[in-house]
């Protein structure tokens, strides 16, 4: 049955009852809303770490050298990546088998606990090196959590999206993930402006991670009233052992019966985190250290381009809803091929801060034929009973190995003197997953999201024996 089938109009009264398209329409935003929010902190979070560390390196690493410092707390960020598939089989597997509530609560009550530890963490002045120590263990919990959120937020925000605007709705993960990076560096704006560098180095870059771990337990309720999208019968099927069959959410049935969609997900990953962590992440720092721009002027050129970016998720969401995924990914494929040293080597080189929002902003262009349907593109690629756990392994293998080591791998050839090397690489990335795009993917046929109707879609009611309905289709 088809979801968009318009009900009659006393289907409120009816249990079981199809929804209207606006009553469909209205349940998707309500859900997305509260899955974003949660999506935004956590990134915020995660983000905030990179976009505060020339603040705060030198209270944890060496502070004689400031390009030592900075490669060492890229280091650190690095190391949260390693969490990242550790995360996502922990949180995929839990989202399969109790839900993808249960699993987005528990994730952003991980991220606040690790952002109110980072903003009372004693310095190396006090402790020594056991604040760096500290200071990796935390970042690792936190990328524990995050390998945890893309997987099962991007599984939830795909099945709670309308068939039709299914590219629109799930648009809204890169929304709010952009976004989280965006209000760290709005704060980071706001505070230099107001408090000054000297009381950013000294004391003050510990406000932005104390502001994440409030915002993280106002998600934290706001979630609670999200609704479920995992079936009845998947959360009993999880949790009955029938001789011979793989359980849902395990790395069983993974393995054994989706392993070629997992290898899809890694090389549709690949070229994109890598591009995505360069524009929006890296770029700050690259920046700072190539292009003779005052910081405080690369802060506000990378909110502009990125709050940009940020709104034009939901139109290339919109433009996939109507011409399908694979155009959009070619288009990053072959146009990140083309553009990425043109763009990278000019950066590097300019003065002027209006040519660099330009060049930033035509790389993130590209980028944006990537991110804005990435996520759904691979939920689209497994069934409801292995989605979460699917998505979320071949996202974090691709993204610890690739896209977490940006940064680092960035900070190195720059402290080399080798930045051509890097631009080669992120290159090479994009072009290793313009081949998947073009050889391995399909366009507008049906998926296993168009053949599960999902219940998200089961009218809000229960039955007389308390299953909710629609659970048994």
């Amino acid at each position: 049955m088809s979801t968009e089938q318009a009900a009659p109009p006393d289907s409120a009264a009816h249990p079981g009852a199809p929804l209207t398209d606006a009553a469909q329409t209205r349940r998707a935003v309500g859900n997305i809303l509260k899955g974003s929010a949660g999506n935004l902190v956590e990134w915020y979070d995660l983000y905030v770490y990179t976009v505060f560390a020339a603040y705060f390196q030198a209270h944890f690493f060496n502070s004689k050298d400031d390009l030592q410092a900075g490669l060492e707390a890229m280091a650190v960020f690095s190391t949260s990546f390693l969490m990242r598939p550790i995360g996502a089989w922990f949180f995929g597997r839990y989202a399969d088998r109790n839900g993808r509530k249960a699993a987005l609560t528990l994730s952003v009550t991980l991220m606040s606990a690790g952002s109110f530890a980072i903003a009372v963490l004693p310095t190396q002045d006090v402790i020594g090196i056991w604040a760096m120590v500290l200071l990796v263990l935390v970042r690792l919990l936190q990328g524990f959590s995050v390998g945890g959120e893309y997987g099962t937020s991007a599984t939830y925000m795909s099945e709670a999206a309308t068939s039709r605007r299914r590219g629109f709705f799930s648009s809204f993960q890169y929304v709010t993930l952009v976004g989280g990076q965006m209000l760290a560096l709005l704060v980071l704006v706001i505070l230099q402006n107001t408090l000054g560098g000297d009381a950013l180095n000294e004391w003050a870059w510990r406000i932005p991670f104390a502001l994440g771990g409030v915002a993280a337990l106002v998600v934290l309720w706001l979630r609670r009233s999200m609704e479920e999208t995992v079936s009845a019968d998947q959360i009993r099927a999880a949790h009955v052992q029938a001789a011979g069959e793989a359980q849902p959410g395990t790395l069983k049935l993974l393995f054994t019966s989706h392993w070629r969609p997992l290898l899809v997900c890694i090389g549709v990953t690949l070229g994109g985190t890598v591009a995505f962590y360069t524009y929006t992440n890296f770029i700050l720092k690259f920046m700072n250290d190539t292009s003779g721009i005052a910081k405080t002027d690369t802060s506000v050129i990378n909110f502009w381009a990125l709050f940009i970016f940020m709104l034009l998720q939901p139109v290339y969401g919109l433009i996939s809803d109507k011409i399908g995924r694979k155009p959009l990914l070619v288009w990053f494929g072959v146009t990140g091929v083309l553009f990425t040293w043109p763009l990278l080597s000019t950066l590097s080189g300019t003065k002027d801060p209006f040519t660099a929002f330009l060049l930033m902003m035509g790389g993130l262009l590209i980028v944006g034929g990537y991110t804005s349907i990435n996520a759904l593109v691979k939920a689209e690629l497994f069934p409801a009973s292995i989605r979460a756990l699917g998505v979320g392994l071949g996202y974090a293998i691709a993204n610890s190995l690739f896209g977490g080591t940006v940064p680092l791998i960035g900070a190195a050839l720059q402290k080399a003197g080798q930045v051509e090397l890097f631009f080669t690489y992120v290159t090479a990335a994009i072009a290793i997953s313009l081949v998947v795009y073009i050889f391995a993917l399909k366009n507008k046929k049906a998926t296993h999201l168009d053949r599960e109707q999902g219940d998200a879609w089961a009218a809000s009611r229960t039955d007389d024996a308390g299953t909710p309905a629609g659970a048994n289709r």
